[in-house]
């Protein structure tokens, strides 16, 4: 597991409904130049709805522009894509890959993050998983994941951290603003995970900039 990360406060998630159909190559080498110089070092491209050729495409330009050893790139659910694309890890949740099986197919060096627990408290037995880190959540109410799990809120986020203890490494993920991410963090969320947040901004490599002033 990758202890030696530096885990930053802010992970952005882009989602593939924020890409425009239209002039996509550009946007994307744009969009991640702009990241790449903000300084984003973690970053997930989602997309679960498109054609593999649509995501082959995405992530080449994406591993052109994030330099490798600057931006580590996180493949949502595909793990038997992440070595084609030379992504550095996966993020897998239920109903994808289980995590066990990921590690197997990825080996010791990748990063593997999955879904931790909810309004329930943790999964059952996941803290043993073969992963780096844990989301949590959803936080609050989200427009870019359908989900009809229960909001946790910040008293969920304190009583994830408090039952998984100090260790593992959370990312608290859903409806998350810059006005909350900071109450986030202080409640037990070693990560903050954003994706409309950022990418509906008109400029997202400003917004990323903000977050990071803001949390430090």
């Amino acid at each position: 597991m990758h202890f030696s990360i530096q885990w930053p406060k802010v992970y952005p998630i882009l989602d593939v409904s924020f890409i425009p159909a239209t002039g996509r190559a550009e946007f994307l080498k744009r969009l991640g130049g702009g990241l790449a110089d903000a300084g984003v070092t973690l970053l997930e491209y989602r997309n679960k709805t498109g054609l593999e050729t649509e995501l082959l495409a995405d992530a080449a330009i994406l591993r052109g522009i994030l330099p490798a050893g600057q931006v580590k790139l996180i493949l949502d659910d595909r793990a038997e894509l992440v070595e084609k694309i030379d992504f550095d890890g996966v993020h897998v949740d239920a109903g994808d890959l289980q995590p066990a099986e990921a590690r197997k197919l990825l080996g010791p060096d990748r990063i593997i993050g999955t879904f931790g627990g909810g309004a329930v408290g943790m999964v059952p037995g996941i803290l043993e998983a073969p992963v780096d880190y844990f989301s949590i959540g959803p936080v609050f109410a989200t427009r870019t994941k359908q989900t009809s799990s229960p909001l946790i809120g910040m008293e969920g986020v304190r009583r994830l951290r408090a039952e998984a203890g100090p260790g593992p490494v959370l990312v608290a993920i859903g409806g998350i603003t810059l006005a909350t991410a900071a109450e986030a963090l202080s409640a037990g969320a070693t990560i903050v995970a954003i994706a409309g947040a950022i990418f509906r901004q008109p400029d997202p490599a400003a917004e990323f900039r903000k977050w990071v002033a803001e949390l430090g």
